[in-house]
């Protein structure tokens, strides 16, 4: 939930899209087809959490503390320990 939220957020304003867009490479007419792919929202709330400034204004838009971001990445795609 909180990984749709993030792609909602991002795509509520064309500049904060626009980065994600730029840094993954996608164009808007293939975010909805990678959006199927099981690594896109962990990659998306990886962009949130790289930002600060975004991470926090997410966080308080969604009314949830930041860490909780961060925890459901894990849990979409939990990091890896060698």
């Amino acid at each position: 939930m909180i990984g749709v939220a993030g792609l909602s957020y991002l795509a509520s304003d064309p500049e904060r899209i626009g980065r994600f867009l730029a840094v993954t490479g996608l164009g808007p007419e293939n975010v909805r087809a990678a959006a199927r792919d099981p690594s896109f929202l962990p990659a998306l709330l990886d962009h949130l959490l790289a930002n600060e400034k975004e991470l926090v204004a997410f966080a308080e838009e969604m009314n949830l503390d930041p860490a909780r971001v961060r925890t459901a990445r894990d849990v979409l795609s939990p990091p890896v320990v060698l």
